[in-house]
C-alpha cells in the first residue's frame, strides 16, 4: 500500500510496521509503571472534557432543522469520546497550555461522527450505542449529507486555526479513512480476508485516526520531530488494539451493554480478526462451512461460527494480538514525561483491551 500521503502519520504498511515494532513488542509489559483507570481518567480531563463539549454544542448549531436534529441525536448518544480525549491528553502530557486542543479535540470528533453515520449507511445497522441509527431513524441521504456537513464543519474549525501542519495531517487522515472505507467494501462477504488484510482495513478505519490526534497534541505542544512520531506510534498502536478488541466483543458482550446486536460484523458480511483465525485452523469440513457462512453473511449460523472459534482458541489469540498492540503503545510513551497525564495515556491502552463494552 502505498504511504507517501500520510509521511508523518504512518510511515510504513503494516508488515513493516510490525517487523519495525517487534523489539519493541519483545520488551517486557512496563506492569511496574503507574496508570490510571477509567474514572481517574475522566476526573483529570473533566475541565477539558467539558469545554470540548460546549465547543461542539456550539459549533453543530445550524439554521438547517434537520441537521440540528440528526447531530444531535448522535452526538447526544455520548460515547467513549476516546479520540478527542486522547488529543486532549496527549497535549496536556508534553505541557501544553493553551486551549487550541479544545478546537481540535472537537475536530476529531466531528471527523469521527461523521464516519459513523457513514458508516450506519454503508453497513445497513439500526443500532448504535443502544440506541437506533441516524439512517433507521431519518433515512440513508439525511445521514451521509448530514455526515458531510460534519466532515466540511471540522475544516472550518481546523482552518480557523491557521496551522498548515495540523490541516495537513487532518487532511491526510480522512483521506486514508475514506480509502479503508472502500477497501473494507471490497473484503465484504470474502472468506479469503486474511490478517493481513484485515490489518490494513482497521490500520485506516480506526487507527489512523487514534495517530493523528495523538500527533496533533504533540504539534500543539511543539515537541520535536521524535516525540511527534512517537506520539503517534502510541495512538496507531492503541487504535489496533482497540479495534481487535471491539472485534472481539462482537463475539463475546452482552449485547445490551455493547450498545449493539451481537454478530453484526457477521451479519454485514465482515470477517475479522477471531473469525479469520478459526477459517486458518479449523478442518476441511469446517472450513467450507465457514466460508459459506461469511459469504452469505448468515447470522442463524451463528452457534456453528461460536463453536469453531472455541475450537481453535480464536478469542484467545485475537485477544493476545490487541495485548501486543497495547504493549507497544505503552512502550511508545517512553518520550513523555512522568506525571498524571502519561499515566492516564497508560491507562488508556490497558482500558483498550479491558474494556466489556
Amino acid at each position: 500500500m502505498s504511504v507517501r500521503r500520510l509521511p508523518r502519520i504512518i510511515r510504513d504498511p503494516p508488515s513493516n510496521l510490525s517487523s519495525r515494532m517487534s523489539s519493541v513488542a519483545a520488551q517486557p509489559r512496563p506492569h511496574e509503571a503507574s496508570s490510571l483507570n477509567l474514572a481517574d481518567i475522566q476526573r483529570l480531563s473533566a475541565e477539558d472534557r467539558a469545554a470540548v463539549d460546549t465547543l461542539i454544542r456550539a459549533r453543530l448549531s445550524s439554521d438547517v432543522v434537520l441537521i440540528n436534529q440528526i447531530a444531535e441525536h448522535i452526538i447526544a448518544a455520548g460515547g467513549k469520546r476516546l479520540r478527542p480525549l486522547l488529543l486532549l491528553l496527549a497535549a496536556r502530557a508534553l505541557g501544553y497550555d493553551g486551549r487550541d486542543h479544545h478546537q481540535l479535540a472537537a475536530v476529531v470528533e466531528f471527523i469521527h461522527t461523521a464516519t459513523l453515520l457513514h458508516d450506519d449507511v454503508v453497513d445497513e445497522s439500526d443500532l448504535r450505542r443502544g440506541r437506533d441509527t441516524a439512517n433507521a431513524l431519518w433515512g440513508n441521504a439525511p445521514s451521509v449529507l448530514v455526515g458531510d456537513f460534519l466532515y466540511s464543519r471540522s475544516f472550518q474549525l481546523m482552518v480557523e486555526l491557521e496551522r498548515a501542519e495540523v490541516m495537513r495531517i487532518l487532511a491526510d487522515t480522512t483521506n486514508a479513512i475514506a480509502e479503508g472505507e472502500v477497501l473494507q467494501l471490497l473484503h465484504i462477504n470474502n472468506p479469503d480476508t486474511d490478517e493481513a488484510a484485515y490489518l490494513r482495513v482497521i490500520e485506516r478505519k480506526t487507527a489512523v485516526l487514534f495517530a493523528a490526534a495523538t500527533r496533533l497534541g504533540a504539534v500543539l505542544a511543539d515537541a520535536d520531530e521524535a516525540t511527534c512520531d512517537a506520539m503517534a506510534d502510541y495512538g496507531l498502536q492503541l487504535g489496533y488494539a482497540f479495534q481487535i478488541a471491539d472485534d472481539v466483543l462482537d463475539y463475546t458482550a452482552d449485547a445490551e451493554a455493547l450498545g449493539k446486536n451481537l454478530g453484526d460484523d457477521l451479519a454485514e458480511g465482515k470477517a475479522t480478526l477471531p473469525l479469520i483465525h478459526a477459517l486458518a485452523h479449523s478442518d476441511d469440513a469446517t472450513k467450507t462451512e465457514l466460508r459459506r457462512i461469511v459469504q452469505n453473511g448468515d447470522t442463524d449460523a451463528m452457534p456453528t461460527v461460536l463453536a469453531a472459534i472455541e475450537r481453535c482458541g480464536s478469542i484467545d489469540y485475537a485477544r493476545q494480538r490487541a495485548a501486543t498492540y497495547a504493549d507497544r503503545a505503552e512502550a511508545a510513551l517512553s518520550v513523555v514525561p512522568d506525571g498524571d497525564y502519561r499515566n492516564a495515556l497508560i491507562g488508556l491502552a490497558r482500558y483498550a483491551i479491558d474494556r466489556q463494552f
